[in-house]
């Protein structure tokens, strides 16, 4: 019997998005920020959405002069309908958008966990829901997760943002199934602590919850799990982000690509 003979391996070259339509949750500042701009360099015409209107008119600022555009889209995404509607004529979608509260199970107010996983986890999913219909008409697509570590691993204090995380994976997975026969895939970023504002207010809750001063907390309990004693850039999960569009991992979907210096080798 002849073996299948395999495609030859695309050479490595500088991503190339353009004439291509990206959408970036959680737009205005963080790993958002650098997703856009990194996909606007590579020539894409990028959606940035956040509901921080004054962050999203500085990133465009910056933006100016890349080979592709920023457009600037304020909205909240707990309004679910107009997420969806948002995602439509989408080709490369980055679910990223994210918020945290550190406290105790019994102390955890109820309408909070709601919050939390409204915009991590079913706006996700009605922004992929809104953005297939396009990728599988033109039979191409792109759909990337930032999730997180705690996508994979679980810590105390945060269950929110876990449960919302270990959600996102199974939707990831799930997507990446029914987008394979229409070339669409479907995967998770997972970084550990990354340098954001979200990472610098959890610091200060982590402070409270441990009884202890933030410098503590970053070494003893952010970093404490992590051979690679640093936090993370929010370049280096865009660079990330950026492979996952590009055709060097056109058969890489389903996954998840970890950025966590070492958390989940123990």
């Amino acid at each position: 019997m002849t073996a299948l003979r395999a495609l030859p391996a695309p050479h490595a070259s500088p991503l190339d998005l353009g004439g291509r339509t990206a959408l970036v949750t959680g737009a205005a500042g963080g790993i958002g920020r650098a997703c856009v701009l990194r996909l606007a360099d590579a020539g894409a015409k990028v959606r940035a959405v956040d509901r921080d209107a004054a962050g999203l008119e500085t990133l465009a600022d910056q933006g100016r002069g890349l080979a592709g555009t920023v457009e600037p889209h304020v909205l909240d995404l707990t309004d679910l309908d107009a997420a969806e509607l948002a995602a439509a004529g989408t080709d490369v979608l980055v679910n990223n958008a994210g918020i945290q509260l550190v406290r105790p199970i019994e102390e955890f107010p109820p309408e909070v966990f709601h919050t939390v996983l409204t915009v991590m986890l079913e706006a996700p999913f009605r922004l992929i829901r809104g953005a297939l219909p396009h990728m599988y008409g033109q039979g191409w697509g792109r759909v990337v997760n930032v999730s997180s570590v705690h996508g994979l691993r679980a810590s105390a204090y945060k269950s929110a943002y876990v449960a919302a995380k270990h959600g996102l994976e199974g939707l990831s997975k799930t997507t990446a199934l029914e987008g394979a026969p229409h070339g669409v895939t479907s995967n998770c970023v997972n970084p550990a602590y990354v340098r954001t504002p979200l990472v610098e207010k959890q610091l200060a809750d982590q402070a409270r919850a441990h009884g202890m001063p933030e410098e503590r907390v970053l070494a003893e309990v952010l970093l404490k799990d992590s051979a690679v004693k640093r936090l993370i850039e929010p370049e280096e999960v865009a660079e990330a982000v950026a492979y996952l569009c590009g055709p060097q991992a056109s058969f890489v979907t389903g996954s998840s690509l970890v950025l966590d210096g070492g958390w989940t080798a123990h």
